[in-house]
């Protein structure tokens, strides 16, 4: 009988998702590098599409499946024109839907095999929340909540949006839930939507990190809005992963998964 087991999750490794909307689908070929290297994140944080790529991950997909579904996937499946359109042109009430076609249920973040923070902004304060409890499609709506475009959510008393209008690298959101190492994508590398995504996260302080690699998969000209060139991100999230790791040191206890 054999008794290999599959390799255990590190749950002091953290990873954190940027948003970007299609963009997203370049954090799919950086899961696929870490997940052929024998890297595996225990904690998992993002916003907004990064969010999206989190939370299936966190779900336990893997690379190969996460890769089939951002080929198909289509802005319809999280959200549709909205009748009422008083907080958002689109409603994402459709996201639950899109859940239970994926899951088989609406699960909670808590009963997730990996932790799970997804990061939104509290319209009132200004200030980021970590949505780490609850049923995943709330928090997922209230992530990708763009003013304007897609509603907020109310949710513990507060009203919700996308996480990107005050930081768009919610590292901190992954050492919150325990990790004390950080793979951080960051998916404008060399210019940022100012009109929607803030970076309030200090860049050069990620990079001076020990404890941090910083991956940045370069984003010019590609199609942010429409999903045309989901193979030509997901390629580029694995040549930027391939390489930060390759220039980390040799020794470096992030880029070397874990042994027991």
């Amino acid at each position: 009988m054999s008794t290999d087991l599959p390799p255990a999750d590190d749950a002091r490794l953290g990873i954190t998702l940027s948003g970007g909307g299609a963009f997203g689908a370049a954090h799919v070929g950086v899961l696929q590098v870490l997940e052929e290297r024998g890297l595996r994140p225990g904690i998992v944080t993002g916003t907004s599409s990064g969010a999206l790529v989190g939370s299936a991950f966190a779900s336990g997909i893997g690379g190969d499946e996460l890769e089939e579904i951002a080929r198909r996937f289509r802005w319809s499946r999280i959200a549709k024109w909205s009748f009422q359109p008083r907080w958002g042109l689109l409603d994402t009430q459709v996201v639950a839907e899109a859940i239970h076609r994926l899951h088989g249920e609406d699960p909670r973040i808590e009963d997730l095999p990996r932790r799970f923070g997804a990061v939104a902004t509290d319209l009132r304060t200004r200030r980021a929340v970590v949505i780490d409890s609850g049923p995943l499609s709330e928090a997922l709506r209230a992530t990708i909540a763009v003013p304007g475009l897609l509603p907020p959510v109310r949710l513990g008393g507060r009203l919700l949006a996308d996480g990107g209008l005050v930081d768009n690298v919610p590292h901190f959101a992954a050492r919150r839930l325990g990790a004390d190492r950080v793979i951080v994508v960051h998916l404008h590398a060399k210019w940022e939507n100012a009109r929607m995504m803030r970076t309030s996260t200090k860049l050069s302080d990620l990079v001076a990190d020990p404890s941090v690699i910083l991956i940045q998969p370069e984003m010019e000209r590609m199609a942010q809005w429409t999903m045309r060139d989901v193979p030509r991100l997901i390629a580029e999230g694995r040549r930027a992963a391939t390489a930060a790791l390759e220039q980390a040191a040799p020794d470096d206890r992030i880029a070397r998964p874990e042994t027991a």
